[in-house]
């Protein structure tokens, strides 16, 4: 029995279901986890139509988080990947092409070769036009509010598209083409969620086939190679054009790119933008103190990542016998790291659970930790300040208008819908 609980502790709460995501975070269970089985074993029960699994560890703890991201020795991001559904063994060598899906030194070379497309410079060149468009859809979310009962949903008035078309400018997706970004996110991000993905594609048993898998991303990848193609002929200042004409970035791996910059890249801000939005609404003085400049808005920026990280979940796979906060872990055994929980650990954060504009130091973990730090987290950052400042400068107050939308999903932390009061 690799979950019994010692004598008097509560039993093992269930935090693998992605439908209990779906009212909320489940921070009481996480905190039973965190206090009672810092690494506990979750049974990976057949679900939404997806088929079981053979379980896994869940890793709840600040330190403990930390040290499986950073000791990609012990805790690899190639064996399995780094989602908690296995993938099929078919695809298995196709999803290990991604960087993401890698371990140190291979995953440092592909690093270091699309980092030279995403600089500081030219993410920072962004910051006006970034501006530009949250004034743009804040302004006309504003008017239509006014004109209405006052309210908007701010996630389809404003933060979905700010979020894509941002992306979009980057990467050097033409205009009429940005559409697509948002429907391969949903596609691979909120697989989990029939809102977001629509119905599942079944395979030959009768089972839904992994939006991972090469047959599902056929189209992305195709768009791909027909980009790459267009940007050597047409060279531009974005991140495609970089990476097309780079000698050293294999076709395979230009296309894999494409697919992490485009889903990754998109989700992020589309995650955390409504996320910071909604803390900011169920806490008007802090809202307050932000609008005065009681609160700094870069230290302001990392306490809503922290109360708000868009990704929930990272798998790693062992990949030798080891020990973590005294469990036994085998070689092959799933390790699946929560960073809300991490983000809310009492042991790393003082009362983690209230909203500190102010806070700092800061050390969440919510673009991870050690080789696979979110690459873009200097972009993700520009962006939501960025968002944060217009809102402030355009809204007096914020106050929620009804309750969010959550994504179905144990991996993205995403919120559909956001009703808001904005007059």
């Amino acid at each position: 029995m690799r979950a019994a609980p010692g004598p008097g502790a509560p039993p093992v709460p269930d935090v693998f279901d992605p439908r209990r995501y779906a009212d909320g975070v489940p921070h009481s269970a996480y905190r039973v986890l965190r206090d009672h089985h810092p690494v506990a074993w979750q049974e990976e029960s057949e679900v939404l139509g997806w088929p079981a699994g053979p379980g896994f560890w869940a890793v709840t703890r600040h330190a403990d988080v930390v040290r499986v991201l950073k000791d990609s020795a012990t805790y690899s991001s190639f064996l399995g990947a780094t989602q908690i559904r296995d993938p099929d063994p078919a695809d298995l060598p196709f999803i290990r092409s991604m960087m993401l899906n890698q371990d140190p030194p291979d995953q440092g070379r592909l690093r270091r070769l699309v980092s030279r497309a995403f600089t500081p410079r030219r993410v920072d060149h962004f910051a006006s036009v970034a501006r530009e468009r949250a004034r743009t859809l804040l302004g006309r979310a504003v008017r239509e509010a006014r004109e209405g009962d006052g309210t908007r949903d701010l996630v389809a008035a404003v933060t979905d598209d700010y979020a894509l078309l941002n992306l979009a400018d980057l990467l050097g997706v033409p205009e009429c083409d940005r559409g697509l970004l948002l429907h391969w996110t949903r596609r691979v991000i909120g697989y989990q969620d029939p809102d977001e993905a629509g119905p599942a594609v079944l395979g030959p048993t009768g089972k839904p086939v992994d939006p991972r898998s090469p047959a599902m991303l056929r189209d992305m990848f195709a768009y791909a190679r027909e980009l790459a193609v267009f940007k050597r002929n047409h060279p531009a200042d974005d991140v495609m054009t970089t990476l097309a004409a780079d000698p050293e970035l294999a076709p395979a791996e230009l296309e894999m790119f494409f697919f992490l910059l485009t889903v990754a890249g998109n989700d992020t801000v589309r995650g955390a933008a409504p996320g910071g939005l909604l803390a900011l609404a169920e806490h008007p003085e802090s809202y307050d103190g932000l609008r005065s400049g009681r609160h700094r808005l870069g230290t302001a920026v990392e306490e809503l990542l922290r109360v708000h990280p868009p990704v929930l979940t990272f798998r790693r796979t062992a990949a030798v016998d080891t020990e973590l906060a005294g469990r036994r872990l085998r070689a092959g055994d799933k390790v699946v790291v929560f960073h809300a929980s991490a983000n809310h650990d009492e042991r790393a954060f003082a009362d983690p659970h209230r909203l500190d504009l102010s806070r700092a130091p800061n050390p969440h973990v919510s673009f991870g930790d050690g080789p696979h730090v979110c690459l873009g987290a200097h972009f993700a950052r520009l962006q939501l300040r960025v968002l944060y400042e217009e809102i402030v400068r355009e809204v007096p107050s914020l106050h929620t208008a009804g309750p969010p939308g959550r994504l179905v999903s144990n991996f993205i932390n995403g919120i559909k819908s956001l009703p808001l009061h904005v007059t």
